[in-house]
């Protein structure tokens, strides 16, 4: 085959799935060729013909992941697939920007939990492409059904090979029932347009959050101005601020192994459970610590964190308060723990000081 003839090999009228990244295991790049049976069926429809496009390199001494590249160029030669299979080599910054733009779906496939973020999907956004992913990276955060696909429940499964089989044929009952039939569903003027409304969704909602302009402004916001401003206090006055800090922190390192709680009581109050806790703070001021009760987050959202409050001085005891809060009752007692941890205004936490001490 000449360069020529390489240059219509594709029909730009076809369904063109893409993939490319490193070939590891982790990865399973060729979770797509467990049954290359089903998938030649898949890619040689005659009315719904699919192209795919594969791209990438394993380290030098990675065997494991060489094989897999083996297997690909081996399922393309001996079916004689060049028509609708290509494995592009010299797998590169450049030519993962160009399957960006001339992909229709973008597959990623990493056995969870193992996928570090997938910006490759990300780039495929703003390009029109839509994600047929693998629960897990910035997929398991952006994935609802009206942007792309989603496989896996969002549990981890380690090396199952039974789950790998169960979620290959997931993958092929996705392209089979869903991806394909909605690209070639046409109306009279030839738009498919269910996957034009899909496209418009993915472009819409998540290209502005899943850009490069949207995170370095985050981190500029939230990360590079409060560190300046924190540096610019802590250095001024001939560095009062700062000083004070490392005496504090000097002082919970010193004084750490001493605290500990006394006795936790509950009680129901109406709607509230209320929570008093014996606190020995020994030679540490009590300014130095916040006393909080913690549980575990629900249907997704962060933990609960809810300040004690500081009460009266323990009768007989030294450096020992009474600490107390309420919660509502619509949660078990059992979910809450006391919990002990420094505080200084103007400290990151826990990134300076990461003490924790828990309630036993």
């Amino acid at each position: 085959m000449g360069v020529e003839d390489a240059r219509h090999i594709f029909d730009p009228n076809v369904l063109t799935l893409g993939f490319a990244r490193r070939f590891a295991t982790y990865k399973r790049p060729n979770l797509l060729l467990y049954d290359p049976a089903r998938l030649r069926r898949i890619l040689t429809d005659p009315e719904r013909p699919v192209q795919l496009i594969i791209a990438g390199k394993a380290h030098p001494a990675d065997q494991a992941g060489q094989d897999l590249i083996r297997q690909w160029t081996g399922f393309i030669s001996q079916n004689q697939m060049w028509k609708h299979v290509v494995f592009l080599s010299d797998y590169d910054m450049l030519l993962t920007g160009k399957l960006a733009q001339g992909v229709d779906v973008w597959l990623n496939t990493p056995r969870r939990p193992w996928e570090a973020c997938g910006t490759s999907g990300m780039k495929v956004l703003v390009n029109g492409g839509l994600n047929l992913s693998e629960l897990d990276g910035w997929w398991a955060e952006a994935y609802t059904p009206d942007v792309g696909w989603a496989l896996g429940d969002g549990k981890e499964h380690g090396d199952d090979p039974g789950w790998d089989s169960i979620e290959a044929n997931a993958l092929y009952g996705l392209l089979e029932t869903k991806v394909i039939p909605e690209f070639y569903d046409r109306d009279e003027n030839g738009i498919p347009a269910a996957w034009v409304s899909r496209v418009r969704e993915s472009m819409a909602r998540l290209t502005p959050r899943y850009s490069a302009n949207r995170a370095v402004r985050e981190y500029t916001e939230k990360y590079y101005i409060p560190a300046a401003i924190a540096y610019r206090d802590r250095a001024d006055d001939k560095g009062a601020m700062g000083s004070m800090i490392v005496e504090w922190k000097r002082a919970v390192e010193r004084n750490w192994g001493h605290l500990h709680f006394g006795e936790v009581s509950v009680r129901r109050a109406g709607e509230k459970h209320e929570f008093e806790a014996q606190v020995y703070l020994g030679d540490l001021d009590s300014d130095a610590v916040r006393v909080e009760l913690y549980a575990d987050g629900m249907n997704g959202k962060g933990p609960e964190r809810v300040e004690m409050t500081r009460g009266r001085k323990l009768a007989g005891g030294v450096n020992v308060f009474i600490y107390s809060a309420a919660v509502p009752a619509t949660r078990p007692v059992a979910d809450y723990t006391a919990r002990i941890i420094p505080y200084h205004p103007g400290v990151s936490l826990p990134l300076e000081a990461a003490e924790i001490l828990w309630q036993q």
